[in-house]
């Protein structure tokens, strides 16, 4: 067997679907996928910032826009089935698409607990469901199709953010991809998790610069994430470099939760 670096970590004409893949974390692979050679596709709610960021991936590679609110059931059928259409197979999932609100704790509305859950969780259950078949398609006893959960560092230790749901999300979704993994595993598809410390997004963007300063300050590598930190690690959880690895939580925080 071939121990090539060229082979062993090459998504090279895989097909990809990455949730929320048109800024943030979710770009970041997204084109770290398409410069390395896979078909990829991104999902997104607003459809101008998907096509948008298709186009200007599509210089470098092949990147389609699906653009669909993933917020309920409509959208996570609807997206599936978009895929179908496209697609025989799907050998990697992304699910990446979130939402945070924050709010202190006697104040915290139902509305901002049932708006993340549903788009965090919920959406990556049920639309993992719904590509079953096309993941199946892709999934080989030596080659498992591959599911990438985006969860966060906020579930895996105490945020010094009140942010109720999206912490209660992330965490649901780090044991969620256990559970999946498990389960999954039999039809030759691997699930894992990558758990982002502080990566530039719209979300860290409304973290005020006190408590950006104050985490950067307990990270050990006094900075914040890089667009290669991401996209390395998704290749590498996408190649044949991780396919003894399964129901893994990979955090990505440059040491934060589990040292401050």
């Amino acid at each position: 067997m071939s121990l090539k670096i060229e082979e062993l970590f090459s998504v090279r004409g895989k097909v990809a679907l990455i949730t929320g893949g048109s800024r943030g974390i979710g770009e970041m692979i997204a084109r770290g996928y398409v410069e390395n050679g896979a078909k990829v596709y991104i999902s997104s709610r607003k459809a101008a910032v998907c096509n948008e960021i298709a186009t200007e991936l599509s210089k470098h590679g092949t990147c389609i826009a699906l653009p669909v609110d993933l917020s309920g059931m409509a959208g996570v059928e609807a997206l599936a089935a978009e895929m179908a259409k496209h697609e025989s197979k799907l050998d990697i999932l992304v699910n990446n698409a979130g939402a945070s609100w924050g709010a202190g704790f006697a104040d915290f509305p139902e509305s901002g607990w049932d708006k993340v859950m549903d788009l965090n969780v919920k959406s990556v259950f049920f639309l993992s469901q719904k590509l079953l078949p096309l993941l199946q398609a892709a999934g080989s006893a030596d080659n498992f199709a591959r599911i990438i959960n985006i969860g966060s560092i906020d579930g895996m230790h105490v945020s010094g953010i009140e942010t109720y749901s999206y912490a209660a999300s992330k965490a649901a979704v780090l044991h969620m991809t256990k559970m999946m993994a498990k389960y999954l595993a039999k039809h030759h598809i691997a699930v894992n998790a990558i758990a982002p410390g502080y990566f530039p997004s719209q979300m860290t963007a409304g973290i005020s610069d006190e408590q950006k300063t104050a985490s950067l300050a307990h990270t050990p590598m006094h900075r914040m994430g890089a667009a290669h930190d991401m996209a390395g690690l998704a290749i590498y959880l996408g190649s044949k470099a991780s396919s003894f690895v399964c129901g893994s939580v990979i955090a990505c925080d440059g040491g934060y939760a589990t040292t401050a």
